[in-house]
């Protein structure tokens, strides 16, 4: 049955890590993939998207509650927290208690509401003390989700994503792979079959040298980047829009609907 999808979040649900230059802001994401294939199912699906990369939480529920309450959805989805884990000063029960909060006024809406976890990543060493602030963080989202009857994606569980081509170079985000297959966890549990074009062979293991080196140029290209721009207090979303702030029908052509899309937006 058709209804009306609306994705809450960050850089996660924004798309970040399946780039592609047609799409608003530059990604497509599991969202958008979601979307089309709901819309194949039923062509009265309708699909926005809010979310924006680098928002905490608090800005989530700031600029992207009272929009989505607003869209009457039928289906939210919402992954947010994840950037709040990674700033030391984060209160995680604080945080947390907000988080229900936000997850309650939607599931008043009557609408089906997704919640994620975060996932384990073991990226390096010098993200490590991070890892507790997450255990805890996922801990709480499975009892709110328990707590409010919504859906979990336990991405925390997804085996998967233990090969490193389901990540983009930073490390952090999804690749392109990556959101394919969180496309297909995210069907499953609406009951929407979806197989998704994954690598099939085993990913290559680098030698100890080329693994010295990628974690120099990680660490340079990626991790003293990210806390600058803490340090600065400022954001990669700073100067971005939703990707689709308004309802659109994914039945009448996702690549016709980006181009008039990011025609507004050049405007």
């Amino acid at each position: 049955m058709a209804g009306r999808f609306v994705a809450l979040g960050d850089s996660f649900t924004e798309g970040v890590g399946d780039w592609n230059a047609a799409r608003p802001n530059g990604v497509k994401g599991w969202a958008d993939r979601v979307a089309r294939q709901l819309a194949r199912q039923d062509p009265a699906w309708e699909y926005a998207n809010l979310a924006i990369r680098s928002k905490r939480l608090r800005q989530i529920v700031a600029e992207q509650l009272e929009p989505a309450l607003a869209l009457e959805p039928t289906l939210i989805t919402v992954y947010a927290g994840g950037n709040d884990i990674l700033d030391l000063r984060t209160d995680v029960d604080a945080l947390l208690a907000q988080y229900e909060q936000f997850v309650a006024a939607l599931s008043a809406t009557g609408a089906r509401i997704v919640l994620f976890t975060g996932y384990d990543l073991k990226i390096s060493p010098l993200l490590e003390p991070f890892r507790r602030r997450h255990d805890v963080y996922n801990d709480g989202v499975r009892r709110i989700s328990a707590a409010h009857g919504t859906d979990l994606l336990d991405f925390w569980a997804l085996t998967a994503y233990r090969d490193p081509r389901m990540w983009d170079p930073d490390r952090m985000h999804m690749s392109t792979a990556g959101h394919r297959y969180m496309t297909a966890r995210v069907l499953d549990l609406l009951g929407v079959t979806y197989v998704p074009d994954l690598p099939d062979d085993d990913p290559e293991r680098p030698g100890l040298r080329d693994a010295l080196r990628a974690e120099r140029q990680w660490v340079t290209d990626w991790v003293l980047p990210m806390f600058g721009r803490k340090l600065r207090g400022v954001t990669l979303g700073d100067d971005l829009e939703p990707r689709w702030p308004d309802p659109i029908r994914p039945a009448d052509g996702m690549k016709r609907l980006a181009r008039a899309r990011m025609a507004r937006l050049a405007g």
